[in-house]
């Protein structure tokens, strides 16, 4: 049996895309900051796709917490072999609004742990004859984004180092698929303090949890290299590259401001 490692998995879309690897017959091991609702998660799992859950509460904007999650996958004695990269979050309004270490700890999650857990788990995945890293990016990292702009800098790291990683590991049996989401049904507006204009927009265009990671999924089975989930959200990315860039910064920043 096959072991998949989802972060970010007590909810939202990591929840999500851990059914959708259960569903595929993969045992998978949850990680997320809230015990309760990890230990929820997995039961729910296990009853309804007959597979092992296993979870570790972990709050991966502390440095060391990847070495503890590599730690604990490593002491069960298995090799990962699909890691799925999804804790992430963001913080709008004007960038002065937070403290330093606020905006440091985000870094810390949407960034640093990527790169952490990549290469602690790189050389297991290698090892195999196929192994999967699935990279949940945005959207957002399409362009900047005012009031939003550490968080769409932060996705548009994590695309382009998926894209770069993916290149070097021609040849091996490691395929890497980055994702990029757009709106979608999760508690993203609470935790990052969006505005109404934006909330209101975002119930406009978003998908659900279960599409994005079907989705997902699909995608990183196939062995694509990046995605945008949803027609609405390829468009805007379409605009964002066709329309001058002051014009769609200027758009952005009257959304999140």
């Amino acid at each position: 049996m096959s072991v998949a490692l989802i972060t970010g998995a007590s909810k939202g879309i990591g929840r999500a895309i851990a059914g959708q690897l259960a569903a595929r017959g993969h045992d998978v091991w949850l990680v997320a900051r809230n015990e309760a609702q990890l230990q929820q998660a997995a039961l729910e799992i296990e009853k309804q796709y007959a597979v092992k859950a296993r979870y570790f509460a972990a709050d991966l904007s502390r440095p060391g917490a990847p070495a503890e999650v590599f730690d604990w996958c490593r002491s069960s004695g298995e090799d990962v072999h699909v890691l799925v990269n999804n804790a992430g979050y963001g913080l709008s309004g004007p960038f002065e609004q937070y403290g330093l270490q606020d905006h440091l700890d985000m870094m810390h999650v949407n960034m640093d742990a990527v790169v952490a857990l990549t290469h602690l788990f790189l050389p297991q995945l290698k090892k195999q004859q196929r192994a999967y890293i699935l990279n949940i990016a945005s959207s957002a990292g399409y362009q900047a984004t005012p009031y939003l702009s550490i968080y769409a800098g932060t996705k548009a790291f994590v695309r382009l180092f998926s894209r770069g990683l993916r290149a070097e590991l021609k040849g091996t049996g490691v395929s890497i698929t980055c994702v990029n989401p757009g709106a979608t049904d999760t508690a993203f507006v609470d935790r990052a303090q969006v505005g109404q204009k934006g909330r209101d927009l975002a119930k406009k265009v978003q998908m659900t949890p279960e599409a994005v990671a079907k989705t997902a999924v699909a995608a990183l089975f196939a062995g694509k290299t990046e995605i945008i989930t949803g027609a609405i959200n390829k468009l805007g990315a379409f605009l964002v590259w066709l329309l001058p860039k002051k014009v769609v910064e200027n758009s952005a920043a009257k959304i999140y401001q």
